[in-house]
C-alpha cells in the first residue's frame, strides 16, 4: 500500500475528518463497479522475493497464493474510493479462498479483474466479498474470494456464520515469526497496513502491538503443504485470532478424502490463529 493511498484508507477512521463529503463512509451498498488490471507479467525476481518471505521453495511457477499480492492494488483502490460503504482500515479480513485452475509460469502475463459483492449481514455485522478472477489470454487459472466484516450490529440467530472448518492438533512444527515480519511482508506484498508495522502504529488502532499479516499465514500453511497439493487445487481458510508479533506458532495438518485440513495455533493455549482445508479441483 503506498503512502498516498494508506492516507487515504486511513482518513475514514479519523474523527472528524471522516465526516467531510468524500471521505465519510455511509455503510450503504456496495459499488458494482469492475476494476482491473491487465498484462501483468509475473516476474522471476518479484516471485522469488515473495517464495522466500513465506517460506517456499524457488520454482518455475508462482506460489498458490502469489496473484493474491498482484491483486492487492485492485482491492485498495475500491476499498478507497469514495463509492465504498466502508472504511478499509479496521474492516476485519475474515476469510480467504484460492482457486487455482493451474499453476501460473514465471513470465506469464496475467490480467486481474476484482469486483465487491455479496454484502450480508453476519452475527457480528455485514460482510461482503472481494472477488477476483485471473486470466492468461481467454484461459482463467487463478480465482479469489476475499471475506471482509464491518463489526456492529449483526443478527446472532439469521446471520451468516461463515465457513466451518474442522480443527487439527498442533503436529509439533512450531515457527518463530520475527518482530520485522509485517515489515516485511509489506514490502513484498504492497500491504502496509500499520496494525502490521510496528506496536506504536498498531496501538494507534487498538491493538497491544503489531500483528502479521493473514495472507502471510495463510501462505506460509501453503508453503508447508506445497509438495502435497495438486496443480489444480482450492485452498479455504478462516482467520481466527490475530498473530502478535514477535511470536511462536504452531502448525498442525490432518489428511482428508478430499485433500488436507490443517490450521495454525498458539502453542500455550491451542487458540486458533488460522483454520483451513485444501481440495482438488
Amino acid at each position: 500500500m503506498a503512502l498516498p493511498v494508506m492516507v487515504k484508507a486511513a482518513l475514514p477512521a479519523v474523527p472528524g475528518v471522516n465526516l467531510l463529503p468524500g471521505i465519510r463512509k455511509t455503510g450503504g451498498d456496495l459499488p458494482t463497479t469492475e476494476l482491473r488490471r491487465d498484462d501483468v507479467v509475473v516476474e522471476r525476481a518479484q516471485v522469488d522475493r515473495y517464495a522466500e518471505t513465506c517460506g517456499f521453495p524457488i520454482k518455475d511457477v508462482a506460489p498458490v497464493p502469489y496473484l493474491h499480492m498482484l491483486a492487492f492494488p485492485l482491492h485498495m483502490q475500491l476499498m478507497t474510493d469514495s463509492s465504498f460503504p466502508f472504511p478499509a482500515i479496521g474492516s476485519v479480513h475474515l476469510e480467504n479462498t484460492i482457486s487455482q485452475h493451474r499453476p501460473v509460469a514465471i513470465g506469464e502475463t496475467v490480467s486481474l479483474s476484482l469486483k465487491a459483492e455479496n454484502l450480508r449481514l453476519t452475527t457480528k455485522g455485514k460482510a461482503w466479498d472481494m472477488n477476483v478472477v485471473g486470466t492468461v489470454g481467454d484461459e482463467v487459472v487463478w480465482e479469489s474470494k476475499s471475506t471482509y466484516l464491518r463489526v456492529g450490529t449483526g443478527d446472532k440467530d439469521n446471520g451468516d456464520k461463515g465457513m466451518q472448518l474442522a480443527t487439527v492438533d498442533p503436529s509439533g512444527l512450531t515457527w518463530r515469526l520475527p518482530e520485522d515480519l509485517g515489515r516485511k511482508y509489506g514490502a513484498v506484498s504492497g500491504d502496509r497496513n500499520p496494525i502490521h508495522l510496528y506496536p506504536i502504529t498498531a496501538k494507534a488502532l487498538g491493538f497491544p502491538r503489531h500483528i502479521a499479516h493473514g495472507m502471510w499465514t495463510k501462505a506460509r500453511c501453503i508453503a508447508a503443504l506445497e509438495n502435497r497439493l495438486p496443480d489444480a487445487v482450492k485452498v479455504e481458510v478462516a482467520f481466527k485470532k490475530p498473530v502478535f508479533l514477535p511470536g511462536t506458532v504452531a502448525f498442525g495438518t490432518e489428511e482428508t478424502a478430499t485433500g488436507w485440513d490443517f490450521g495454525l495455533f498458539n502453542p500455550k493455549n491451542g487458540a486458533p490463529h488460522l483454520l483451513g482445508r485444501t481440495s482438488s479441483i
